[in-house]
């Protein structure tokens, strides 16, 4: 299949990875991109931190290759909500019922946070109310801050929910953060680890509510209470919401493709001949870990998105070229660097082979059978380095071990 045009649904981190691989490997066929927003997405990481704590702009949080945009030779159409896909022709449909052609399309519309129902609300849309995903959100809660809320109420304690948590005590607010769940993480880590989130974020002030969840919220223009299920009222000004993110698959509803949790490609990305999807609406099958699975982070996404890019170049020959990344990430808050690299499955056992939970300073391995799956550091950064590289080869539980030796 000759392709001479490329369509990239999505100005994300990964639709502009997958653009930027296109051109390393010598494509010199056009290349359009496509997104709802009307100026390029920013980067995402410091809006939960340097943003909001005020020592970076809204402005400044670029993502790393929007000064590169006019190498790449790219047609930026922004602005324009995508609403359709053929997958016979590769036809792109916009919202504006005009459509876009190519020989090849790259899926990259990421995802969207999600909102709390606003029948919590009766109805209505109270100010002080925020989601935290593009440089406007970050700047509206900004300002909100500014104005020096007696209380900021952060709903969820996942790793946004926990560094906003962070970045507003920082600041020297009030800070209640609410987790539906027994413990923070728990979903995604074992026990152990959730507890020392929590304990780290009690040292630091913050009111955390565990094993409940939000019923009301009372207001008459702007949120003033958030009233919890077991009946607690909470007085807040601000409100934060960090319950987890929805893929972009809306437009994608007439394709015939599989979409569950996110669009379903296969083990090298590809939803469909010359349909490729990278980033936070892919779920593909990582054989690295022998599961499905969808990676909301910055790294999967400039590498998936790479890997779009040269798989799609590759044809028939790129059939073999399986995406098995080792997903990796990091959060800061207060004082504590934490970096996770691996895949953890909250019944993983967890091992502390270095340091310890008590002094906020530990290296954690997570074994599942007689394989180490995944390390966790706080304030560690060189073992976890280290092993991520040792486990793209499937490391086993005593060479992990014999590390720390």
């Amino acid at each position: 299949m000759s392709i001479d045009r490329i369509t990239i649904v999505g100005a994300s981190l990964a639709g502009l990875s997958a653009a930027e691989a296109l051109r390393e490997q010598g494509y010199d066929g056009a290349i359009t991109v496509i997104d709802a927003a009307t100026a390029l997405p920013p980067d995402r990481p410091p809006l939960s931190k340097a943003v909001l704590i005020g020592t970076m702009e809204p402005a400044d949080a670029r993502q790393p290759m929007a000064s590169r945009l006019n190498e790449l030779d790219l047609t930026m159409v922004l602005g324009q909500q995508v609403t359709s896909l053929d997958p016979g022709t590769r036809g792109v449909g916009l919202a504006d019922g005009s459509s876009v052609d190519g020989d090849a399309v790259v899926i990259a519309t990421g995802s969207s946070p999600r909102h709390l129902p606003l029948e919590l609300s009766g109805g209505k849309i109270l100010a002080g109310v925020h989601v935290l995903r593009t440089a406007e959100d970050a700047q509206a809660l900004r300002d909100d801050l500014d104005r020096s809320p007696s209380r900021v109420v952060v709903i969820g304690a996942g790793f946004i929910g926990a560094e906003v948590a962070a970045s507003c005590r920082s600041r020297g607010l009030s800070v209640t953060m609410i987790e539906t769940q027994p413990l923070p993480l728990q979903r995604v880590l074992p026990g152990p680890i959730g507890e020392f989130v929590a304990d780290l974020h009690r040292e630091q002030g913050v009111d955390v509510r565990l094993g409940v969840g939000v019923s009301e919220l009372r207001g008459v223009d702007r949120v003033e209470q958030v009233v919890l299920a077991d009946g607690a009222i909470i007085e807040a000004s601000v409100v934060v919401v960090g319950i987890g993110v929805v893929p972009g698959t809306g437009w994608l509803a007439d394709t015939g493709f599989e979409i569950i949790n996110g669009v379903r490609s296969d083990a090298t990305c590809q939803v469909a001949p010359g349909i490729m999807a990278a980033g936070d609406v892919c779920e593909w099958p990582n054989d690295l870990f022998g599961e499905l699975m969808r990676v909301e982070q910055w790294e999967n996404a400039i590498e998936q998105g790479a890997h779009v890019g040269r798989r799609l170049l590759a044809g028939a020959a790129g059939a073999h070229m399986a995406y098995r990344p080792v997903p990796w990430f990091w959060s800061d808050q207060y004082d504590r660097k934490i970096q996770l690299a691996g895949r953890v499955a909250p019944t993983d056992e967890v091992v502390v082979v270095d340091g310890s939970i008590e002094e906020r300073r530990f290296v954690a391995l997570f074994r599942r059978d007689d394989r180490c799956v995944a390390v966790l550091g706080v304030n560690r950064p060189r073992h976890v380095v280290q092993l991520r590289m040792k486990m793209s080869e499937r490391l086993p539980w005593a060479d992990a071990l014999a590390h720390f030796a």
